[in-house]
């Protein structure tokens, strides 16, 4: 058992235990320092999210836009041309 918990931990129990606590401790020395808290980050989590969402309807959007302005052309053409050549 213990070499499965071992293996899975990366090292023993109590080592792997004594670097989360110090890790931990350095984290909330800077997290401190700089003002944070952990809603913060997950608050930026949420703003990148729908940064990256809403850039992507924009996106969508200019492609829509531009298709509907190529479209405006391009339709009236072709059927032009398609009646010019239905009576040849």
């Amino acid at each position: 058992m213990t070499d499965r918990s071992n293996s899975f931990l990366g090292d023993t129990p109590g080592r792997v235990l004594l670097k989360l606590i110090v890790v931990s401790l350095v984290v909330g020395v800077v997290m401190n320092a700089f003002d944070w808290s952990p809603m913060d980050i997950v608050y930026g989590v949420e703003r990148f999210i729908r940064r990256i969402w809403n850039l992507g309807f924009g996106a969508i959007e200019s492609f829509a836009s531009y298709l509907l302005l190529g479209a405006a052309v391009v339709v009236p053409c072709f059927i032009i041309l398609r009646l010019l050549n239905y009576r040849r």
